[in-house]
């Protein structure tokens, strides 16, 4: 079990079936992903990636690209998006392009940033499907079920208890690389639906952690900005030993 769980190589953004073929779980991972712009190519930065909801494309199957890592958008603390706003035309058009960004990537957790969106929206959703390419054992161990589409806008989260766990972690705007983060086991979020009604969820395992990834992002912060030193890797590299001195992955 012990090795087992040091081998555990699955991430916040789980596989989905339409990039599965018969291929090797390596080939699969190390999928190529789209690259940011350049920072002298700052029109073509997150604010031309935003250009979508604001009538700037015509096309309406066309999505917003994810943003990548060094983008200030990912960097910088969101906005609130105003009560009175939640039911407006504008919101409801960038949680439908985030809920499919999300899908396509594949990923089960997306926040209004990683689209170039700076207000405090999440998207999170884990399926039956997604986890049919993890093993029993992974799943006990991450205490992972799956859950419904769960639209939060301006979510304030609370850490519950004392237990926390360590796994690998990835994300759709550091693609190619994954680390080990520490996540509490239990959270409480509360916040707004799409309809401007309040709601409050109670996570624990890998929703939690899904919880906790996707807020990070709405205050700036990046899963490597938590990650335990040394942990960090290609994906290629998930498979080898952990480092000494590194901890054991599992709930403490």
């Amino acid at each position: 079990m012990e090795l087992s769980i040091q081998r555990f190589t699955h991430r916040i953004l789980p596989l989905a079936h339409h990039y599965f073929k018969p291929v090797s779980r390596t080939a699969i991972l190390t999928r190529p992903g789209a690259f940011g712009p350049s920072r002298r190519n700052r029109s073509s930065g997150s604010a031309a990636r935003a250009g979508w909801f604001l009538g700037m494309r015509e096309k309406k199957d066309v999505l917003p690209e994810i943003v990548k890592a060094g983008d200030p958008v990912l960097h910088e603390p969101a906005q609130e998006v105003r009560p009175e706003e939640i039911g407006s035309e504008r919101i409801q058009k960038i949680i439908d392009a985030m809920v499919k960004v999300m899908r396509a990537a594949p990923g089960v957790g997306l926040a209004a940033p990683q689209i170039g969106i700076p207000l405090k929206i999440i998207v999170l959703e884990d399926t039956v499907e997604y986890m049919r390419y993890t093993t029993k054992e992974e799943i006990k161990a991450q205490n992972r079920q799956p859950f419904d589409l769960l639209v939060v806008i301006n979510p304030k989260l609370k850490k519950k208890g004392n237990q926390s766990a360590f796994f690998f972690e990835g994300c759709l705007s550091v693609d190619g690389f994954r680390a080990i983060v520490e996540r509490h086991s239990e959270v409480e979020v509360t916040g707004f639906d799409r309809f401007g009604q309040a709601i409050k969820v109670d996570a624990s395992g890998w929703q939690a952690r899904i919880f906790q990834h996707e807020c990070d992002h709405l205050d700036g912060t990046l899963y490597v900005d938590k990650m335990v030193p040394r942990t960090f890797r290609t994906v290629e590299n998930l498979d080898l030993p952990l480092a000494a001195g590194c901890p054991k992955l599992g709930a403490r």
